[in-house]
């Protein structure tokens, strides 16, 4: 499974924006899908990550309320709505999608693909 992210830029503190994963190489409604960020010197973290079935997402509670996820499974693609952003969000965003049997988790090591990421900088 191939991942591209896309829409990342410069924002100014209360800005928004949205991010966009394409999939090839594989069905991402097969699978469950995640934004993770990782910033300057510290761990990738997870954002949001959403179950197959679409029955089950969990967000991060520094971006619940601001971030939405959503999926559009005949385009292959699945998005991060931005909203209210701030400095420490800034990071690099990386999309990603489990293997197939996996079970639904958070964790950075439940999922087996990733994109190259994509920076978003919001300037304090």
């Amino acid at each position: 499974v191939q991942l591209v992210e896309s829409g990342g830029g410069l924002v100014q503190s209360g800005g928004s924006l949205r991010l966009s994963c394409a999939a090839s190489g594989g069905t991402i409604s097969s699978r469950h899908m995640g934004w993770f960020r990782q910033a300057p010197g510290k761990e990738r973290q997870f954002v949001v990550t959403t179950s197959r079935s679409g029955g089950s997402t969990v967000y991060a509670e520094s971006v619940k309320g601001r971030f939405t996820i959503s999926r559009d499974n005949g385009k292959n693609t699945i998005f991060l709505q931005m909203i209210s952003l701030k400095p420490e969000d800034t990071a690099i965003y990386y999309c990603a999608a489990s293997s197939l049997y996996e079970p639904f988790g958070t964790e950075v090591g439940r999922y087996a693909y990733w994109g190259r990421g994509t920076q978003v900088t919001v300037p304090s």
